[in-house]
């Protein structure tokens, strides 16, 4: 990305084919079969509701004819913000462009195009995909390597010979791209006549764009043919245990003399303040170290040691949102993040909601999701004595399920 340049992406959700492989007419396209009693495409969208990224929206592009069946795939999500529809064209590639010039009344900065009919994807890739572009890369494609032994046939329908698999590679989606760039390709593509492309990737090659690979997900498999779906069913009609982890930190920090103290990122006007390397906001550390305990990233310490003087009077919501991140990058789903704060003075009661809403702000989930609590040391110990402030923080992440 380019300096300054802020990152808003959106998803454009490719969902107008008839997907004639996967069965009889009369069952109905692929995207709207239903695996583990929820069409493919619902779970396709509340994997990127939950990820919860798509600050410019997500469009979804489908068949004139599936108007009624989207309505009922839609009522199967409890979030559906930021969601729309747009109808498809002829060809996939058609049906991209539709979706392409609808999102950019939001003016997306990137945009990622996303099969429906790949519904097993995770956070984790997202993150992959979003790091490589705001990294500076315009065109970023998930893939995996090739594992099977490749053959070429000949004309008589033998073996010809045996292809090396060496820096070959299996594309996957959601691919992604800088908006005004690949919004630019397609229509290029299209002004031209140009219909063969059976990738968004590859009409960037043809633009002349450089694609960048980064590692995808082996279970993220194109539902094509009956069988796939059968089997999608059937590894989600298997009662998973839920992987949700939660973690645990403390820390406190010294009273001095001082005109505030900073918690849970807001500043509190008072006669002490925290003595510390950063800005000593203990609530913000404890949290920190509950967070990377749900993913055995161990402590605020490995990650920012006070030995280094970068550090010196950081603001800890950059601690806080790096651990965050790191959580996301692990395919993990925050789900609550609660801090306990012990201290005799200040009142933390006229601040509380200032500071579920800092919390909020800088993990990206509801307010609903953030605790903030306080008590007194009933002036026993050091936090009686008023020597100095402790704070107890715990977070709960969802991983998914366990196989």
């Amino acid at each position: 990305m380019a300096a300054g340049e802020s990152y808003n992406p959106g998803v454009v959700v490719v969902a107008a084919g008839r997907g004639e492989r996967a069965g009889a007419p009369a069952e109905g396209p692929k995207q709207y079969r239903l695996i583990g009693g929820m069409p493919v495409i619902a779970h396709t969208l509340r994997e990127f509701a939950a990820w919860g990224r798509a600050t410019a929206g997500i469009v979804v592009v489908i068949h004139p004819d599936d108007e009624a069946l989207f309505a009922d795939a839609l009522s199967h999500l409890t979030n559906q913000v930021g969601i729309r529809f747009v109808h498809g064209g002829a060809t996939r590639q058609q049906s991209v462009l539709n979706g392409l010039a609808a999102l950019a009344a939001n003016a997306p900065s990137h945009v990622l195009i996303h099969d429906a009919v790949r519904p097993f994807f995770d956070a984790a890739l997202l993150e992959r995909v979003s790091d490589a572009l705001k990294a500076g890369h315009a065109a970023v494609l998930p893939a995996v390597a090739v594992a099977d032994t490749l053959k070429k046939a000949d004309s008589n329908g033998n073996v010809g010979v045996t292809v090396s698999r060496a820096g070959l590679y299996a594309a996957q989606t959601p691919q992604a791209f800088s908006f005004p760039v690949i919004y630019d390709a397609h229509r290029k593509a299209a002004a031209e006549g140009r219909t063969d492309f059976t990738d968004d990737a590859g009409i960037a090659e043809w633009a002349g764009l450089a694609v960048r690979l980064v590692d995808g997900l082996a279970d993220n498999v194109k539902l094509t043919y009956k069988r796939d779906i059968a089997m999608a069913d059937e590894k989600l009609s298997r009662t998973p245990i839920a992987d949700i982890r939660t973690g645990n930190g403390y820390d406190v920090h010294q009273l001095v003399p001082g005109d505030g103290v900073t918690l849970c990122g807001i500043k509190i006007p008072h006669d002490m303040a925290l003595s510390g390397h950063s800005d000593a906001d203990v609530a913000f550390h404890a949290l920190t170290d509950a967070l990377l305990a749900t993913c055995g990233e161990g402590d605020i310490g490995d990650h920012f040691p006070p030995s280094d003087p970068q550090w010196k009077g950081a603001a800890s919501h950059i601690f806080l949102a790096h651990a965050a991140k790191i959580v996301r990058k692990h395919g993990g789903v925050i789900l609550n993040a609660d801090v306990t704060l012990i201290a005799e003075a200040p009142k933390v009661g006229p601040h509380r909601l200032a500071m579920r809403e800092s919390i909020a702000a800088c993990l990206g989930i509801d307010l609903a999701r953030c605790s903030v609590k306080a008590t007194t040391n009933e002036t026993i110990g050091f936090v009686g004595r008023r020597e100095g402030i402790a704070a107890i923080a715990t977070a709960s992440v969802n991983y998914g399920s366990i196989s």
